[in-house]
């Protein structure tokens, strides 16, 4: 059988290793609370029998009605990383650009390479920040979508309020820009720009969330994105049908009645990742600004050898040779050892 020559070449998406049982698991930047109780009972009675509702109507409302908006500029997928291929699908095909900073989520790559698109990387800033100076200089007639990550994953900073705004009065209008903000609610930067706010000016911009890092539902798959109603459509025209289930849906609307107690798990995790990351200073480590739920070490040419000494000890995280590696912030269990290995493995060690 011929298969495009660019998907052959693809490589597949690559999940964070599990952990040994006496060990943890900070390669996936999951959330390592237990779900909630009223999660737990709102998907116990689903029909799976049944198809979900497909347009997701109930949860577009609640959405809708929280941010302002209509439920008709609210579009739900099964995880965020589902509405960038939707979005971008919707946007650019052969021929067309997508400009993205890198490194940044992994799986921009090869949703742009799905959608029949050329990706134009932009390295980062030394500090792991997106350099948006050359990613607006990087537009150009060929380009339909950018793709900014805040916080980005896996480097950890944000884009400020003030760079954004900059940015996006040099994006010419006609150019889909998508913020992607997986790990907004764990930013405690007062910087941090309101993404929706942006969005009301720059009828271009389409705001991306995700309910799998902050209120646990990671393995529900379900998040969302706001923006014009001429847009959302689109993205909802390219969406595989039925793809976001009841038990996700229906999990949404009881995380979101039960906010306040998931968001002080947030605080609790994005303390414990300031301590993380002031003591990976202390060492010697050039650790970025870490605004999501994970801290980046850039082990650069080691970060094999890295991985493999953590792993030894029953800490699996993710490496990106030839870069770097990505440690979630997990239980407070984990930080004693994380914090002794990464002391070990310290530049001034070597």
């Amino acid at each position: 059988m011929r298969l495009r020559p660019e998907i052959a070449a693809l490589p597949a998406y690559r999940q964070g290793r599990a952990a040994a049982p006496e060990g943890y698991k900070l390669s996936s930047n999951e959330n390592p609370y237990a779900p909630h109780p009223a999660v737990l009972a709102a998907i116990a009675d689903v029909e799976i029998n049944r198809y979900p509702e497909a347009t997701a109507r109930a949860l577009r409302e609640r959405l809708a009605e929280r941010h302002g908006v209509t439920p008709e500029h609210v579009q739900v997928g099964a995880g965020s990383v589902s509405l960038l291929a939707q979005f971008i699908a919707a946007a650019a095909t052969v021929g067309d650009e997508v400009v993205h900073a890198w490194r940044s989520f992994e799986a921009y790559p090869s949703l742009v390479t799905v959608a029949g698109a050329t990706r134009v990387q932009i390295p980062n800033l030394p500090d792991g920040r997106h350099d948006l100076d050359a990613m607006a200089a990087a537009v150009g007639e060929a380009t339909r979508v950018v793709l900014v990550c805040s916080p980005n994953n896996p480097t950890g900073p944000i884009v400020t309020r003030d760079e954004l705004a900059v940015f996006l009065d040099r994006v010419p209008p006609t150019v889909l820009v998508l913020l992607d903000e997986a790990y907004r609610e764990f930013v405690t930067d007062p910087r941090v720009p309101d993404g929706l706010a942006l969005q009301r000016e720059h009828p271009n911009l389409v705001v991306l969330r995700t309910f799998s890092k902050a209120y646990g539902l990671a393995g529900l798959r379900i998040g969302y994105a706001i923006g014009e109603q001429y847009l959302v459509d689109a993205a909802r025209s390219t969406a595989i049908p039925l793809s976001v289930i009841e038990h996700a849906q229906r999990a949404a609307l009881a995380a979101l009645d039960h906010e306040q107690e998931l968001l002080e798990r947030v605080a609790e995790i994005a303390e414990r990742r300031d301590r993380v990351r002031a003591a990976l200073l202390d060492q010697g480590w050039a650790v970025p600004e870490a605004q999501g739920n994970f801290v980046w070490l850039p082990t650069g040419e080691r970060t094999e050898h890295a991985a493999e000494e953590f792993a030894a000890e029953g800490l699996v995280v993710r490496a990106f040779p030839p870069d770097g590696i990505r440690i979630t912030i997990a239980e407070e269990e984990s930080v004693e050892h994380l914090v002794r290995i990464a002391g070990r493995l310290a530049p001034a060690h070597h």
